[in-house]
């Protein structure tokens, strides 16, 4: 019974959280930073090293990067770093409130076309259609890599 309460408990705290991607369970709201493209519309690949420093920082090389709304890109994606690491891609204030549910639950496991977590030396990729201008995050949301430096910032320029 206290298992089947604090699962409950979990659920309900973490689903506000986690409402912008599409978790098991299924969450299909329409999301701005926009949506999951096709192999076969991606126009430029953009190509992300995700690890740690020996100045003790962990960082996407490069953070930063600029596309056009409608394009879709591929993230090829790799972890050359000796931790996990994850790479999500959305709004500020989603990729923010997922920091927080991964903080209280940090072995929640989710799969979103947005979002990807390499172990180390593991590469992968994410096809993303820009659906809409604006400025975006990326961060790695494993408890502390945020922190750490493991963000950045996705510029979408209007057509």
């Amino acid at each position: 019974m206290k298992a089947a309460i604090f699962g409950l408990l979990a659920a309900a705290l973490a689903s506000p959280a986690l409402a912008s991607g599409s978790h098991e369970g299924g969450h299909d709201e329409v999301m701005a930073v926009g949506e999951p493209g096709k192999k076969a519309d991606v126009t430029q690949t953009i190509r992300v090293t995700m690890k740690e420093t020996d100045d003790g920082q962990m960082i996407f090389a490069p953070s930063d990067f600029q596309v056009r709304e409608g394009q879709t890109v591929r993230f090829a994606i790799k972890n050359a770093g000796e931790l996990e690491h994850e790479f999500v891609l959305d709004q500020r204030d989603k990729v923010m409130e997922h920091k927080a549910a991964m903080e209280k639950f940090p072995d929640m496991e989710h799969e979103d076309p947005n979002a990807i977590r390499l172990t180390p030396g593991k590469s992968g990729e994410i096809v993303w259609k820009f659906t809409n201008a604006g400025t975006f995050k990326i961060a790695c949301l494993v408890p502390g890599h945020y922190d750490a430096g493991v963000h950045g910032d996705v510029t979408v320029a209007q057509k």
